[in-house]
């Protein structure tokens, strides 16, 4: 990991992430697998306060 990179392109990791986990977490609630539902929902969480600091609540 070597590459260096601007903050635009690390916005855009960071977004593509995002909707992977996004996706994860809804794939696995609709397999009724809650442990790695609350698991992506927590990197989805997380990822949220990097791009938007503040935004959310925590709980």
């Amino acid at each position: 990991m070597s590459d260096v990179v601007d903050s635009d392109e690390l916005l855009r990791r960071i977004q593509r992430a995002r909707a992977f986990a996004a996706r994860e977490a809804h794939t696995w609630s609709e397999q009724g697998d809650p442990v790695r539902e609350v698991a992506y929902e927590v990197v989805l969480r997380v990822l949220d306060e990097i791009v938007t600091p503040g935004r959310h609540p925590a709980k």
